[in-house]
């Protein structure tokens, strides 16, 4: 059964703040393993100012960087003692990059990651973002946990 955890959850979870942090809401499927995060996207998003005027489109790193702090969130949501064990996650490499389709105010981003392999303190993850049911971009990422 998963579990759903929401903004005030998420930031006891991630050293990430405003503007830089990219998850509204969790849901874990597997801890430590696999989850959704979803990023409301709106026109207040600082990035919009200058990407681009006339034509509002979310940068693609960061809808990479959404789905990383997903993945690093579904680790920490692993351990339940996290709100008392800083961590901080840091990327290592982001291969296989693909951008679909472009990210406008009001879409809700959806970003669905899962981990496929684990090595002490480092995770490589595999990652789909959507909007609306279609894949908008994709990655396979990978982190330390610190």
């Amino acid at each position: 059964m998963s579990k759903v955890y929401h903004i005030e959850e998420i930031m006891k979870m991630l050293p990430h703040r405003y503007p830089f942090l990219l998850v509204d809401r969790l849901e874990v499927e597997i801890p430590g393993e696999k989850g959704i995060g979803t990023k409301n996207v709106t026109m207040n998003e600082e990035f919009f100012q200058g990407h681009f005027p006339g034509n509002p489109v979310m940068p693609g790193v960061l809808q990479i960087e959404a789905m990383a702090q997903t993945a690093g969130a579904v680790v920490v949501s692993a351990n339940e003692d996290y709100e008392n064990q800083k961590r901080n996650v840091l990327f290592m490499s982001i291969d296989g990059v693909k951008f679909r389709k472009p990210v406008k105010p009001g879409d809700q981003l959806k970003m669905h990651v899962e981990k496929i392999k684990e090595r002490r303190n480092i995770f490589v993850f595999k990652g789909q973002s959507f909007v609306d049911g279609q894949v908008v971009s994709e990655a396979e990422f990978t982190a330390m946990i610190m």
